[in-house]
């Protein structure tokens, strides 16, 4: 990994000599909510400065709270009515200050969660919980490293002209699977394009770019670094790819399944630990494992992985609607198996040497980054601590496989395994699930009340 400073990121010199000459006006001062959303404000560029930048800035602690319509949701102990919804402060984490450069004399900086009455985390902010897991890592001789692959659907149709639709007879950009068409890719390389320059001058580094398998969806790879940063490039990309889209007249999604008919969106997990504050691969080694030759940190971060995949699926799968990928021929995994370069098996081993990881296909594009790289790394770890062996090495069709262990088919079947796993409970604390437990019923609840559109056509007339 380079040590150079990724284009767009801005210090503190840079920025005010940029405000100075009115080149930068407006600083989004942003933090990721439980959806993996970034809420903030806009400052005025020299009021940052003067009076945000080294101190904090209040916000309402409901954003911690509330659902995706921003309506507060009773039940957290967090925050509520009787608590009076108070506020939080958002500190600005000035090492991730970027000029956003799809945005006029704009910059960005993310921000960590402190309560308002004492200069402590908030430990239930999903920047916080990745935090945390990291920090875990690092005291133990180790630095995390991933990337995550983000699918998504491109549409032709505006966001406005898709809402007033009903979200149904959508235009795709391309009629036909697109995986790796670099002609069908052309179409809608007006959007993909302006998405890959304007991150990459704005401090998010792009490997590449590809149509994938459904009609109008493509792929976006970002460059391989520390999980933290990682987290956060993965949220400025989706923020921004909706902003471009919509300055375009577009609409794009990042739902894990818009459509039956479609291939669902993934966000596939990268990652390997290093050692020596990040210099030397710790996953290659001489042990044997099946046909390779690893370390006893890759098997057993990958056991431990594999060992509490069933408890954290709720956090690769927020949403009833993220369980709809899973199906056979589909490349999302439905058996629990891992394998070298199989894209059928839920953990796919690739690399070699330096570039030896483990990618995990089970994430979908909906996934709070944060989230999903935290409750990875905290099985790894635990699978280090206990030494967990994982399963031998699958040859073959996993779809065609009936012995082995299904990853959860339903947002009700993870909570309850999330629910029950006494090692979530214990590596992360009770507040911390029982939060998220809430948050996750709370989408499962919410889904349950309403009458589909498919329901109402097969049943209106003939039930």
């Amino acid at each position: 990994m380079s040590s150079q400073q990724p284009r767009g990121m801005l210090d503190v010199v840079s920025l005010k000599e940029w405000v100075a000459h009115d080149q930068i006006e407006t600083i989004l001062v942003v933090f990721p909510d439980i959806y993996g959303r970034l809420m903030g404000k806009r400052l005025t560029a020299r009021f940052f400065l003067d009076e945000v930048m080294d101190a904090a800035l209040h916000a309402c602690n409901y954003l911690l709270a509330c659902d995706m319509e921003m309506e507060p949701v009773p039940g957290y102990a967090f925050t509520n009515w009787a608590s009076g919804y108070g506020d939080f402060r958002l500190r600005p984490d000035m090492r991730t200050l970027r000029h956003a450069t799809w945005l006029d004399k704009t910059a960005l900086v993310l921000c960590d969660v402190y309560h308002e009455e004492h200069d402590e985390f908030v430990e239930l902010a999903p920047r916080t919980i990745l935090r945390r897991q990291v920090e875990q890592a690092v005291s133990q001789g180790y630095v995390a490293r991933g990337a995550s692959e983000v699918e998504l659907y491109l549409f032709k149709d505006s966001y406005e002209d898709a809402a007033r639709k009903g979200y149904i007879g959508l235009q795709p950009f391309g009629a036909y699977i697109e995986d790796y068409h670099t002609f069908q890719s052309t179409k809608a390389e007006a959007l993909l394009g302006a998405i890959r320059h304007h991150l990459e001058r704005s401090g998010v580094p792009v490997e590449s770019s590809k149509g994938e398998w459904g009609p109008g969806q493509q792929e976006v790879n970002l460059r391989y670094t520390d999980l933290l940063e990682m987290a956060d490039r993965h949220v400025l990309y989706k923020h921004a790819a909706k902003e471009i889209a919509w300055q375009q007249g577009h609409a794009i999604t990042f739902m894990a399944k818009w459509d039956e008919n479609c291939a669902g969106s993934s966000m596939h997990i990268h990652i390997s630990l290093w050692g020596d504050n990040g210099t030397t691969p710790l996953f290659p080694g001489d042990v044997p494992l099946d046909k390779l030759q690893t370390s006893d940190l890759f098997r057993w971060f990958l056991g431990g992985w594999m060992a509490h995949v069933h408890d954290i699926f709720a956090f690769y799968a927020p949403y009833p609607a993220s369980y709809k990928r899973f199906v056979a021929g589909s490349f999302a995994p439905t058996g629990i198996a891992w394998s070298y370069d199989n894209r059928t098996a839920g953990f796919r081993i690739v690399g070699h040497g330096r570039s030896l990881h483990i990618e995990c296909r089970a994430p979908g594009a909906d996934a709070n980054p944060y989230l999903a790289f935290a409750v990875t790394l905290a099985a790894g770890l635990d699978g280090i601590a206990n030494q967990i062996e994982p399963p031998p090495m699958f040859v073959g069709d996993v779809y065609a496989a009936r012995h082995l262990p299904q990853v959860p088919r339903t947002l009700n079947a993870a909570i309850a395994a999330l629910e029950q796993s006494q090692w979530a409970h214990k590596t992360f604390g009770e507040a911390l699930i029982a939060h998220y437990l809430h948050f996750f019923r709370t989408e499962q609840r919410k889904f349950d009340a309403v009458v589909t559109n498919w329901e109402r056509a097969r049943y209106f007339e003939r039930a």
